[in-house]
C-alpha cells in the first residue's frame, strides 16, 4: 500500500515555524539547547555551529512526531525579559 503525505492549504511546512530555543554553554563544554515551546525537547553540541545544527533536526522530528500523532503544533511563547 502506497502513502502518501498530502499538504492541505491550512497546514505549514515545517519550515515556516520560528521558535525561541536557548543555547547554554555546559561546564563539560559545548552548548545544551532547550525550545520552551517544546516541553522535553533537549539537544547538545560541541560547539555553537553544531547546537544550531542539532536543535534544527529536533524542532524538525519534534514536529514531525507532534503531525504524525495529530497533535496541535504548539506556539512559540516565550518572552524575554530584563530583570
Amino acid at each position: 500500500m502506497n502513502h502518501r503525505e498530502h499538504n492541505s492549504p491550512r497546514q505549514k511546512k515545517l519550515s515556516e515555524y520560528s521558535f525561541t530555543v536557548f543555547f547554554e554553554p555546559a561546564m563539560e563544554g559545548g552548548y545544551t539547547v532547550t525550545c520552551p515551546a517544546l516541553p522535553g525537547l533537549v539537544t547538545e553540541g560541541d560547539t555553537l555551529a553544531k547546537a544550531r545544527r542539532m536543535v534544527k533536526d529536533a524542532i524538525r522530528a519534534y514536529l514531525e512526531s507532534l503531525r504524525k500523532d495529530g497533535d496541535p503544533i504548539p506556539k512559540d511563547s516565550a518572552r524575554l525579559s530584563s530583570v
